[in-house]
């Protein structure tokens, strides 16, 4: 325990902490003002930071509370009259309520949200949710969601109350009330009674350059895409049969495979993707599935006995940004643990041109079946295929993209999706 009642200040710890809290309080404030209106890419990052601050502000909150059990404040000013101790005290303690309350019930909101967003500490280190807030039947989820939301929103406005009633009253004693000197506790070395005070200068200027900071600040938006697919690998050279020397004639090239009158069975090579392109207020967004399998049963010379069916994980959408990307499978937008896979098959198909078809299909999504038509390339040697194709959904007629994500103002309603597919005959 530190003796501060002969120092007449607060421990050096405890000034840290309350200057730090400050700082962070007012960034905060700056920051939520930034966080209203529509979810575009710029609030959603900030919206990101703000909640990495409110968990740090947290646990500093309660490291000063701890710190100020066992260490004792300095005794007041000895002029302060009854009403003032009163005050002064509930405004402390309800700064306490406040700095652990808020980032409480903010928490409590992230963890209850019905778009399941983590939170990743500045980007980095993962932060659970509320233990037991995740596993709650949805109208408890629902109601644990509304008691944050409100909780958080009251007290914000409780902040403003006892932010004018601190700094008022801090002013009061230094400007107006010399002789009981309030600001040399938590500011070693000012001086009561004067004025231009030059720690009370640099107190100003640093909330007000917190302020401008969350104001003008620009953290990391969410990537817009992941990265590419690794290409497939390179087949090795054969044991058996090294390759000739540089200085040997190249053999002939092997012929190709005659057209086949019935469906061929492909498999479909590593390094293939398939890939979505929309956008995110104005910024383009590309996307992937990790996990899809597809069944070919393919010849240009059989149209209408081939087929193709194509089997995706919607859990295995990756856009580049790991907060963003866990909210994909929930139930505003894939709704995976319901509908774990989309399918796509085709049955009939239509020469369109040279190495061009069109794919007439049906596309299962959500639980919701709508037809689908997939232009796409084919080349064809010997045994190896190249295929790219593209199609444009639209991403309501499925149901993707529920609550604020309904409008198209800032997500449109058509999706492209692109497939880059390398196959082999299977000879199986």
């Amino acid at each position: 325990m530190i003796d501060t009642a002969r120092a007449g200040r607060y421990a050096t710890v405890a000034i840290v902490l309350h200057w730090l809290i400050a700082l962070l309080i007012m960034l905060q404030i700056s920051l939520a003002w930034r966080m209203g209106g529509k979810p575009t890419p710029e609030s959603f990052a900030v919206f990101q930071l703000h909640k990495s601050i409110g968990i740090t502000v947290l646990l500093l909150s309660l490291i000063r509370l701890g710190w100020r059990l066992v260490n004792p404040p300095p005794p007041e000013p000895l002029g302060l009259k009854r009403w003032e101790r009163v005050l002064s005290r509930a405004v402390h303690w309800g700064f306490y309520v406040i700095m652990i309350g808020m980032p409480l019930t903010g928490w409590l909101t992230v963890s209850a949200s019905r778009i399941e967003i983590p939170t990743l500490l500045y980007g980095v280190v993962h932060w659970p949710s509320l233990p037991g807030i995740a596993d709650l039947a949805p109208a408890a989820k629902k109601t644990a969601h509304l008691i944050g939301e409100r909780g958080h929103g009251l007290l914000a406005l409780g902040i403003y109350a006892l932010f004018a009633l601190h700094v008022g009253g801090a002013l009061k004693h230094q400007l107006f009330d010399r002789d009981t000197p309030v600001l040399p506790r938590i500011a070693p070395g000012a001086v009561p009674g004067r004025w231009w005070e030059p720690r009370l200068l640099v107190i100003v200027l640093a909330l007000v350059g917190a302020a401008a900071f969350g104001k003008l600040v620009q953290p990391p938006r969410p990537a817009m895409g992941p990265p590419p697919v690794a290409p497939a690998p390179a087949a090795p050279p054969s044991v058996a049969e090294p390759p000739e020397p540089a200085t040997a004639a190249a053999p002939p090239p092997a012929p190709e495979a005659p057209p086949s009158t019935v469906p061929v069975a492909w498999k479909v090579s590593p390094g293939s993707s398939l890939t979505f392109t929309t956008s995110w207020g104005g910024d383009a967004v590309q996307g992937r599935f990790d996990s899809w399998q597809a069944d070919i049963l393919f010849s240009p010379e059989a149209l209408d006995r081939s087929k193709v069916s194509v089997s995706i994980d919607m859990a295995s959408g990756r856009t580049g940004d790991a907060q963003r990307d866990a909210s994909l499978p929930a139930s505003d937008w894939f709704d995976s643990a319901a509908h774990r896979q989309a399918v796509f098959t085709a049955k009939t198909f239509q020469k369109a041109g040279a190495e061009r078809y069109v794919a007439h299909g049906t596309l299962t999504l959500r639980g919701v079946t709508r037809p689908v038509d997939l232009a796409f390339r084919l080349k064809i040697v010997g045994d190896r295929a190249q295929m790219s194709g593209d199609a444009s959904l639209d991403r309501l007629a499925f149901g993707v993209g529920q609550g604020e994500f309904e409008a198209v103002d800032q997500v449109p309603a058509k999706v492209g999706v692109h497939v880059e597919l390398t196959a082999r005959r299977d000879k199986r």
